[in-house]
Order: C-alpha cells, then structure tokens, then sequence
C-alpha cells in the first residue's frame, strides 16, 4: 500500500564541509530513493547544525575584520543553510532517480515554521550555536552584543538562543500541493526558519527548532503515515551504554513515556527524536514513527527494522 513518509535526516550526518556533504548526501540519497522505488510518497526534513554554525561564524568573522561586511541575522542564516544544503539534497537525489530512470521531480522548499512568542524556551536559550570561545572573550561579546554565552561540556562557551516547539509550518499547503503532484519536497531544513506571528506578519526570530520537533509537526500537517528519523543507530536502546543495555525493536507510547520519565535518553540526542516520535504517533491511530540507521531507511518501512513506536 503506498504510504505518504516523512524521512528526517540529521544535520551531522552531512559532514563539516561542502566536499564532505555532497560525498553524505549521495549515500543518503541511495536509501531515499528505495524508498520512491517502493511506490511510497516522501518528504524529506533535514538538520543544518553545523552548516548554519558555518555560516553564521563565516560573517561574523568577516564583520570583525571588515565593518562594511554586514552582520548576517541568525534566521537568514537559517535560510542560507535550507538553501545549502537544500541544493545538494536536491541534487544527489534528482541523480540518484535519473540514474535509476525513474521520472519523478525534486524540490527544495524555504520553509518558515511559526513558534510561540511567549514559549518558556524564549527565557531560557539552551541550543548552542556557532564557535567556543574562552571565558573572557565570551564575557566581552556579552557586553558588546547582548547574546547568552555558556559554557559547553568543558570545551569552552558559547553562544545559546531559544529552541521553541513548533506551532505550524507556513508553507505547509505549497509543500501538500507539491507531494499530490508527486514531487519529492525536502522541506523544513534545520527545522525551519523560526518566526513569530505578530499583528498578520510573519518576523524572523533568533532561535533553534529542533529538527525532529519540525518533523513531526510537518507530518502532522501533511497527513503523514510514516515519520522516519534516522539516526547514527539501528535501534532505540535504554540503559544505553551500561552492562543493562538492550536495543528495542517496539515501544508503545505508554513505554516509551515511562522511559522518557525514567531518564533513559540523553537530552540533545536520543530523548528529542523519541519525544517526537511519541508526539507524531500519538496524534492518529494509524501513525506510526520508526528510529534507525540510515542504512535501514528504506527497511525500517518495508520489513520493520529499527525502533517501531506505535
């Protein structure tokens, strides 16, 4: 039965550099397109953390050097890095679908994602972005530009902005228009351009929205089947990284909440991608999300593999 899926792919998946990225999407493009091969419809959310960090350090640098170079705001960073990384994506995967002459077409949508400004993440910035500085140098940039800096994990300080929940996609009825007319949309990069929704304007904001968050949200809107998030494992495990450890092939919500409650995924890795797996499956009867290896994309829908929350 063909299935509408949601594949979310992460931003460090994609390597640090331009070479390393188109080298990353290729392959990812193989297992995408196993995917289209199947007689399934997809939609393609990516991550852009370190491609925006790239970008945002690349002027903020040049503004240092040279006072005519502007200072580039972090949500048009965000849309250069869709951009980016869109381009490449698109591309890997129109080759990889000409390769295997099948005749479908590829586009990459700049998508603005509404957040809430009065979202308790607004009061609290913990998404670091951008290069680690020492102690001093942070404290100097906090007096000359305002921005939070903390430090991180022993490596140094650096900057934090908000990372709200998603509350809509903008361009959701684009991306649905797409996908009935059997476009391959790769949509919401980096989770999306974060904006407020203020007196019937949309206004960029410094902020981070987690890309699994965005995924699930995307394919809510979309009437999505399947949310696939791939990760750099096969399976979900708990007690991840001890003696107890054991990988897990089904949770249902209610598990899955009472290992969220117990602690057993690490924040800023696996906890985001199983909260949002719960959020998406828990929306409709019929959805359910998967958690596995890029490898496994194309199996994980076929024959189950991976983590299966249902």
């Amino acid at each position: 039965m063909k299935q509408k899926i949601v594949i979310a792919l992460g931003g460090n998946a994609l390597g640090d550099n331009p070479q390393e990225q188109k080298n990353a999407v290729a392959v990812a493009a193989q297992s995408i397109v196993d995917l289209i091969a199947g007689g399934d419809e997809v939609m393609v959310v990516h991550g852009n953390g370190p491609q925006v960090g790239m970008i945002h350090l690349a002027f903020d640098e040049a503004h240092h050097a040279n006072n005519a170079v502007p200072e580039m705001p972090f949500p048009e960073a965000a849309a250069m890095s869709q951009g980016y990384i869109g381009f490449h994506l698109q591309n890997a995967i129109a080759n990889e679908l000409r390769r295997r002459d099948i005749k479908k077409d590829v586009a990459t949508v700049l998508t603005q994602v509404v957040v809430d400004a009065d979202d308790q993440a607004f009061t609290n910035p913990t998404k670091p972005i951008g290069p680690f500085y020492t102690e001093a140098q942070a404290a100097s940039l906090a007096a000359e530009n305002g921005y939070t800096y903390v430090e991180d994990s022993g490596r140094g300080y650096r900057r934090v902005v908000p990372s709200p929940q998603p509350v809509t996609v903008v361009e959701r009825g684009a991306i649905n228009a797409l996908m009935d007319a059997g476009t391959l949309v790769i949509s919401n990069g980096g989770g999306g351009i974060p904006v407020l929704d203020q007196n019937h304007q949309f206004m960029g904001v410094d902020a981070v929205i987690d890309k699994d968050n965005a995924a699930a949200k995307v394919a809510d809107e979309i009437d999505a089947d399947v949310l696939v998030i791939l990760t750099g494992v096969d399976q979900v495990a708990i007690n991840f990284g001890t003696p107890e450890q054991k990988w897990l092939e089904t949770l249902s919500i209610t598990e899955a909440n009472q290992y969220i409650g117990e602690g057993h995924f690490a924040p800023g890795s696996m906890l985001p991608k199983v909260e949002a797996s719960v959020r998406f499956a828990a929306s409709k009867p019929s959805r359910k999300a998967i958690i596995t290896s890029l490898e496994n994309a194309h199996l994980a829908v076929s024959e189950g593999k991976g983590t299966i929350i249902q």
